[in-house]
């Protein structure tokens, strides 16, 4: 069977011992990867033998599209259908079907396939044959199969009754929409390329977007990756010698300069009409079509991709929406994010990124994973990683460092609850902040990173949102919420609307302004903070300043940080990747304790952002407030983001409020907030007396589960110190690897 590169370069590379092994790969793999691409895709040229294969339902367009490419093309010009079917049966489709039947129809139209060859043409499928495994193998091996990807509303308003009687299922009691239903499953595991078709594309249009999309396909030098602390000239002096991909940039994390990685040319633009097309479209296949986009099929094939995302979102969400939209009141909606196993919206990165890494790695070398958390990346984690089938938990473990007094009772018993054969939690006597630091030190401290590879022949990596893969399936729900509100009926495409999301590490909130670039119509993010509101300040002022400035405590724990990371990868968007100003002006706060932005660039941040903060009062009396008017329980980041809404938006357009994290995960303040005068310290307590409350949304099934099964469970204690955290991490590897 033919598949479409399934890229994995450095598996090819064999060396006497893994220490040398992995040594050379850290040091040579980008050079490898850019020397395969390159001689893998001057031999995949559509000069030379290939065909571009057109696959799609019926009233796809697939004939006259094929047609258009190939006169574009100046090359052979084949009909399934129409040249071999009818030429070699001497008889029509539909004659053929009414003579033989389905079952039978189907064998022959495969054998048919299986005797045909053809080399340099466009050749366009009948919508049945990829219903035929061994036909597809076939004519796969010498093309590249491109998934015309029509809504099923769109081929139904299309084909006119007299094309029925050659639809190929089509019988009484199964109707044309069960039809074109069943037949996606088979589309999606041969297409190489999906190209989106809206209802008013003229196939002119469908042509150059097929032509374009297999130029894509076929050069993924356009792909790259830089630092946000590059130089103009777009490499840092690290990086000079050699082009970064996803693949690298997945494993590797962070940037050798420090900096952080991004796309060199951005991220994908979709038309109105591709964005329309999705309305109808489940989560998980939004979340395909946005991926594909972002990841180039180089680095991961569409088909292992959708087995991916099938995995992370397909059985592990307790809501079949994944990420449903809930109206609040007036315009005010909620985009519950807390479906996952662990009851916060790190779950829709963490239960697929752990899928892509382990892919994206070489197998001959060992990786642990570092991960600093505020309180629910943590369990998130470990969660996720604990998935990956066990030939994959043998060679990827991962450990969770997190502020032992800085997190929830809850969320400290789901940390501990999480932990697996190759996933561990180490509470940390200090804040986020000094967690987050460590591990950038860590990262770019080459004697200790060159000593375990040498040593114990394992690369670190990191799984926070500092890692660009971590940020793609944020995009994604962003996009759904607003598909949603269409699907609704409460807006059309093309209005407005606002988004409000309390906002720490400042990753979802990029997430929200990437969705932004991509198309999606947003026309304010605000970013939302509790009394640790250094990004309120700087947002209103373009003065990030740390000095004098010392954590709070709040009930709201995940956005109880003062270093935004992904502020970094803003900025850099925002000064027209201008490399060194971001060097410098991250080295100041390094250093000094703070920057200002120039005035033209806070002119810019304001277009984009605003943003404002709430006290622990004011997040109580919200949860209190909307759970008496609507018998909703927010949770208290959820609480943030409503006050904060509530105080500045002008309710001209719908405003998305992200609900990040599941109200059981802070029970005690949410018991409080609800006015228990007497709260049970014992956290399981705590949430059967909130399951009697019987609001909405119900008690989290997955914290529950978490939390029977902690019992007392046990977790390492780290003081405040690098070297510490280094040496419970050579322990780890010591343990689990060796």
């Amino acid at each position: 069977m033919f598949h479409v590169f399934q890229y994995q370069p450095l598996r090819l590379i064999t060396l006497n011992s893994l220490s040398s092994m992995c040594l050379k790969l850290m040091l040579s793999r980008p050079v490898a990867f850019a020397q395969i691409r390159k001689s893998w895709f001057s031999s995949h040229s559509l000069l030379g033998k290939k065909n571009i294969i057109l696959m799609g339902p019926p009233g796809a367009g697939k004939t006259t599209i094929g047609r258009i490419v190939g006169q574009k093309l100046d090359c052979p010009v084949i009909d399934i259908d129409n040249d071999v079917l009818e030429t070699t049966w001497n008889m029509s489709v539909s004659e053929k079907l009414q003579d033989i039947g389905y079952e039978e129809f189907l064998e022959e139209e495969g054998k048919a396939l299986l005797k045909f060859s053809a080399s340099g043409s466009v050749i366009s499928l009948s919508g049945s044959n990829p219903m035929h495994a061994a036909g597809m193998q076939h004519i796969k091996k010498n093309g590249i199969v491109v998934y015309l990807d029509v809504p099923t509303t769109v081929v139904m308003s299309r084909l006119e009754p007299r094309e029925m009687d050659r639809i190929v299922g089509l019988s009484p009691g199964v109707s044309l929409k069960d039809v074109l239903q069943f037949r996606k499953q088979f589309y999606k595991r041969w297409f190489d390329i999906r190209v989106l078709c809206g209802e008013d594309v003229a196939a002119e249009v469908v042509a150059e977007k097929v032509l374009d999309a297999v130029k894509r396909y076929q050069d993924s030098e356009l792909e790259t990756f830089i630092s946000t602390r590059s130089s103009r000239s777009g490499r840092s002096m690290d990086e000079d010698s050699h082009n970064l991909y996803f693949s690298d940039v997945v494993t590797q994390g962070l940037a050798l300069d420090g900096g952080l990685f991004v796309p060199e040319r951005g991220l994908p633009k979709f038309t109105a009409e591709e964005w329309q097309g999705l309305i109808e479209a489940t989560y998980i296949e939004r979340a395909q079509v946005i991926l594909e986009r972002c990841i180039h099929p180089a680095d991961i094939p569409a088909s292992k991709l959708a087995e991916i995302t099938e995995t992370a979102y397909g059985e592990n969400f307790s809501c079949s929406k994944v990420a449903p939209v809930r109206h609040l009141a007036g315009n005010q909606f909620l985009l519950e994010l807390f479906h996952g196993p662990t009851a916060s919206f790190k779950d829709f990165a963490l239960q697929l990124v752990p899928h892509l890494f382990a892919y994206c790695i070489p197998r001959s070398c060992n990786y642990l994973i570092l991960v600093a958390t505020s309180g629910d990346t943590g369990s998130a984690v470990l969660d996720g990683f604990s998935r990956l089938h066990d030939t994959d938990k043998q060679r990827i473990a991962v450990v969770n460092f997190f502020p032992e007094d800085g997190v929830s009772p809850i969320q400290k018993s789901q940390m501990i609850g999480c932990q697996t054969e190759n996933a561990w939690s180490v509470g940390v006597k200090s804040d986020f902040d000094f967690c987050q630091a460590a591990i950038k030190q860590i990262f770019t401290n080459s004697d200790f990173t060159g000593f375990l590879t040498v040593e114990y022949g394992t690369a670190l990596a990191a799984a926070n949102s500092i890692n660009w893969a971590r940020l793609l399936p944020q995009i994604v729900y962003h996009a759904s919420a607003y598909l949603d509100l269409i699907h609704q009926g409460i807006i059309s495409f093309g209005s407005p609307v606002d988004i409000c999301i309390p906002t720490g590490n400042f990753g979802n909130m990029l997430a929200a302004f990437y969705a932004k670039m991509m198309g999606i119509p947003i026309r304010k993010c605000i970013c939302a903070s509790n009394e640790n509101n250094v990004l309120t300040d700087f947002i209103r002022t373009g003065v990030y300043d740390l000095r004098g400035r010392k954590l709070i405590s709040s009930f709201s724990p995940a956005v109880d940080i003062l270093k935004s990371s992904n502020l970094e990868r803003y900025l850099h968007l925002i000064a027209n990747e201008d490399g060194q100003l971001v060097t410098q002006l991250f080295n100041q706060l390094e250093n000094e304790g703070h920057f200002q932005l120039q005035k033209d660039l806070l002119g810019k941040l304001q277009q984009d952002l605003v943003a404002g903060w709430c006290s622990d009062e004011d997040c109580l009396a919200a949860i209190h407030s909307v759970y008496s008017t609507t018998g909703y329980i927010l949770d208290t980041h959820t609480a943030v983001a409503k006050v904060v809404a509530d105080r500045l938006q002008d309710r001209t357009c719908p405003i998305i409020i992200s609900s990040t994290a599941h109200y059981s995960k802070f029970a005690p303040a949410i018991l409080r907030a609800l006015r228990i005068a007497e709260i049970n310290q014992n956290p399981l307590s705590q949430l059967h007396l909130l399951s009697s409350y019987s609001a909405l949304p119900p008690i989290h099934w997955g914290l529950l589960e978490t939390l029977k099964k902690t019992g007392n469970g046990d977790h390492q204690v780290c003081a405040a110190d690098i070297s510490m955290l280094m040496s419970h991490i050579e322990t780890l590897i010591q343990n689990h690897f060796m």
